[in-house]
Order: structure tokens, then sequence, then C-alpha cells
């Protein structure tokens, strides 16, 4: 019994990462190089993610430069970002790309966090699917019902454990994504 809560306590960690994962490319006014964690380069015919191609940094609050190592694939780094669709236009100046993330207005921090709700109530019915397949695991067990039952409880106690973890990130995100 205590293998299946261990393996249900693993799969629910690994939820709570994906949603995180998924809060980061919400865009919440300010620059983050994850913002471009999906931008795949077409270098030398290999389809590369840009962040091992250029240095990505952030000079300012709503501000990303890419400079690439080869100066070379600055038109391809380009390219790339224009065509990811991260509703971003990067600038060129020879040397670098520059990014410049507009401010959010009222309804946009809104869609974003509907966005962040919709991730968070995906990961809720993940955790009750964790939480059902441990459910039955423990029916299956050659154990007393009171054992059995015992079970069902601390998986309980793990899932509203799990929730909380969801509604505080969630919270999290909304104030950053709301504030201006």
């Amino acid at each position: 019994m205590d293998e299946i809560l261990m393996n249900a306590e693993i799969e629910m960690q690994s939820a709570i990462e994906n949603m995180e994962k998924r809060f980061l490319n919400i865009r919440a006014g300010r620059a983050n190089p994850a913002m471009l964690d999906g931008v795949m380069v077409n270098y030398y015919g290999v389809d590369t993610p840009i962040k091992q191609l250029a240095t990505i940094s952030i000079p300012e609050a709503r501000e990303l430069c890419i400079k690439p190592y080869d100066k070379s694939s600055l038109s391809a780094c380009e390219k790339a970002i224009y065509e990811s669709n991260i509703g971003l236009t990067p600038n060129n100046n020879g040397e670098m790309i520059i990014l410049n993330i507009p401010a959010l207005t009222e309804e946009t921090r809104r869609g974003y966090v509907k966005q962040a709700k919709e991730y968070s109530e995906d990961c809720k019915i993940a955790l009750r699917n964790i939480r059902q397949d441990a459910n039955n695991d423990i029916k299956k067990l050659e154990a007393t019902e009171d054992e059995k039952r015992n079970g069902e409880e601390d998986v309980q106690e793990l899932i509203n454990k799990y929730n909380k973890i969801v509604d505080d990130k969630f919270k999290e995100k909304e104030t950053e994504l709301m504030s201006v």
C-alpha cells in the first residue's frame, strides 16, 4: 500500500511540475527567457532550440536580447522567432535580436488569467485521475476492508494537499498577471 501511495505522490508532483511549465508560457508583461522555449531554429538543416544557439539576456524589464554565438545564424534565429507565433516582432540590429514586450491591457491580462485557470483545472483533473488509479490499485490488494479504507483516506489526504498547492500556485500566477 505504501508503494501505491508513493507512486501516486510522484505522479501528482509531476502533474504540478507540468502545470508550472505551462504557466511559464503565459506572459506577464515582463521579459522572460522561457518565452522562447518552443522556438526552434533551422541551423544547418537541423531544428535546434534557440537557447542552444544564442545568449538570451534581459537588459530591461520588457526587453529580451538574443545574441547568437554564430553571427551567420542571426537571420535564421530572427526568422524562427517570427514564425513561432509568440506574438512578438523581432528587431535585428546586425549583432543581436531585440524583442520588445508590449504592456498588457486589462483585457489581455484577464485572458491570461483565464488561460492559467484552465491549466490549473487540467492539473486538478490529472490529480483526480491519479487518485482514481491509486484507489483502484488499493481495491485490488489482498487486505482487510479497514486497511483498504485507510489507504483510500491516505490517498484523499494526498490529493487534498496537492489541490491546495494547485490553488496556491494559481493565485500566485493570477496576482503576477494582474499586477501592473
